[in-house]
């Protein structure tokens, strides 16, 4: 069975363009929704995830069928001032951004008299804290509801039980002491043990996070370097949410020259989708041949047999050895014929560490 996709929850003030941004991503189609709506919405897309390797390989290989990997993004409401406090977020926004794999804040840095900001001003580095501050809030309250049952469970039980319930205290109580002081959980120093231990918790701070700026048409398409410094380690990207939903809705054989008369070399989506990966550590890797050429994604450092079984759970149970070839050495071969006969196609087994952009064929025996 194919690993599930890649997860990305967008929020942000309302009036941020994340629904103009979304729309973009699949090209003025009208997106999935996820739930009723109320408090909260939540509407889905999949969107392919943009390689031109894919392309040239099929080029190659000419198959009846062509797969990019993919990438589901959720547009989410709910998220404003004081929306994390008393009873906390909707449980069903929630439930969204603890499932994500990432989260992307999108922050209005656009002036528009027809659109007045929620905050009536433009600032989106005060925007960014109070993002960040709903977040830290929602984690505050998921400690703090953890620490009381600890408190009840060390009552009921004795010994090593005991002693394991007074361990997660203290990791609690300091986490609730760094949310209490506005530090993000991903921002403390957590040793790996303690990251696998709150990771059922699914904190949103924990989360690796993009700040897209949503910048005005005639912005330059790039981060003012004055606001990012002042976000410490943040990551930083700029997007021009309008003109790229304007180029999404365009013809393709349009799109070229849109972008060419306002100097873009590709759309600003291609680089999103490509920042996501490099914020969650993901690469890509590829199955080639006559019936089909796909991307598949796996996380930076998999081994073969992970690779495997992101094709296909029986791939990696049964796994013998992997065939594998560089995407530029398959280009230069020109065929895995031609790749075999040159010797350039390795055997490599389970523990082979998978590159960014190999051709993989696996071996396998169920």
């Amino acid at each position: 069975m194919q690993s599930a996709l890649m997860q990305v929850a967008l929020i942000g003030l309302p009036l941020s363009g994340k629904t103009t941004l979304c729309s973009a991503m699949t090209a003025g189609r009208t997106e999935q929704p996820g739930g009723r709506s109320g408090r909260a919405e939540i509407k889905s897309a999949v969107v392919d995830v943009p390689d031109p390797r894919v392309a040239v390989l099929a080029d190659l290989f000419n198959p009846r069928k062509i797969t990019y990997a993919q990438v589901r993004f959720d547009d989410i409401t709910g998220v404003s001032r004081g929306s994390a406090e008393a009873s906390g977020f909707d449980t069903r926004l929630l439930d969204a951004m603890g499932r994500a794999d990432a989260l992307l804040q999108i922050i209005r840095a656009f002036d528009d008299d027809r659109v007045p900001h929620p905050e009536l001003t433009i600032d989106p580095a005060r925007d960014v804290e109070i993002v960040t501050l709903e977040l830290i809030m929602s984690d505050l309250a998921t400690v703090e509801r953890r620490l009381e049952r600890i408190a009840q469970g060390m009552k009921k039980t004795r010994g090593d039980a005991q002693a394991k319930l007074r361990a997660e205290e203290a990791l609690m109580r300091r986490l609730a002491d760094g949310l209490s002081q506005g530090t993000a959980i991903r921002d403390m120093a957590l040793s790996p043990t303690e990251q696998i231990a709150i990771r059922g918790f699914q904190f949103l701070t924990a989360k690796p996070t993009l700040v897209v700026l949503n910048l005005g048409e005639d912005a330059e398409p790039q981060t003012p370097s004055e606001w990012a410094a002042q976000q410490q380690e943040a990551l930083v990207l700029g997007i021009r949410a309008m003109l790229e939903m304007e180029i999404a809705q365009l013809p393709p054989e349009e799109r070229a020259l849109y972008l060419e008369s306002y100097g873009i070399a590709e759309p600003s989506l291609n680089v999103l989708v490509r920042e996501c990966y490099r914020l969650l550590g993901l690469m890509s890797f590829f199955t080639v041949g006559e019936d089909e050429v796909r991307a598949w994604t796996v996380r930076r450092g998999a081994t073969a047999v992970e690779a495997a079984g992101a094709i296909h759970t029986d791939l990696a149970r049964g796994f013998i050895r992997a065939e594998v070839i560089g995407y530029e050495e398959m280009l230069a071969c020109g065929s895995l014929a031609e790749a075999r006969r040159q010797g350039k196609l390795r055997l490599e087994g389970k523990d082979y560490v998978v590159q960014d952009g190999d051709v993989l064929s696996i071996r396998f025996n169920v």
